[in-house]
């Protein structure tokens, strides 16, 4: 079946926010380890636009950076990462290669400087495992910047790192003695 791409975008946006930030903006919760009940999830969505699960499934199917994921019978789904409530997505520490990277606005500089990476309003610190990637995010904020992290370096001295089903690699924070600017 063909969807409107512009539509299920915009679906998938608000599902982001429903599902890593605000899922009490349509009556639902999530459980420890960020699932939430599909049914109510689309009841929820449906009371704002238009949603059903062939959206729903194709929504997570299509989607470019695989934000989401359902369980084996597709009761539950839940956001990957990137959530700034404290949840459990259940994550294996990972060695991480030599080195990792981010990307990141000209405006943040100077607080990166001094004090490294922190996740701000995320439980984690988001870094891209090449060059390309980081760019594309660093452009989101603005003139991008990007940092080489050393990764292995980090891991070595005590970091933890995780990688999500997506390929993004979490950690908690990233010190400014572990960064290079590029």
């Amino acid at each position: 079946m063909e969807y409107d791409e512009k539509y299920l975008n915009k679906l998938s946006r608000f599902m982001s926010l429903i599902l890593r930030h605000r899922p009490e903006s349509i009556g639902i919760s999530l459980d420890e380890h960020g699932w939430a009940n599909v049914d109510e999830l689309l009841s929820g969505i449906g009371e704002q636009h238009p949603i059903d699960m062939d959206m729903l499934e194709e929504i997570v199917r299509a989607d470019k950076k695989q934000r989401y994921s359902f369980n084996e019978d597709k009761t539950l789904i839940r956001a990957n990462q990137g959530h700034s409530i404290p949840v459990d997505v259940e994550l294996d520490e990972v060695s991480p290669p030599e080195e990792l990277w981010h990307g990141t606005g000209e405006k943040y500089v100077q607080d990166i400087e001094t004090e490294g990476l922190l996740p701000k309003s995320r439980l984690y610190v988001h870094l891209s495992n090449d060059r390309d990637t980081a760019f594309k995010v660093g452009q989101r904020h603005g003139k991008p910047v990007l940092y080489i992290v050393r990764s292995r370096e980090m891991y070595r001295d005590g970091y933890k790192f995780y990688l999500s089903k997506n390929g993004v690699w979490l950690t908690k924070a990233v010190p400014v003695k572990y960064l290079q600017k590029q």
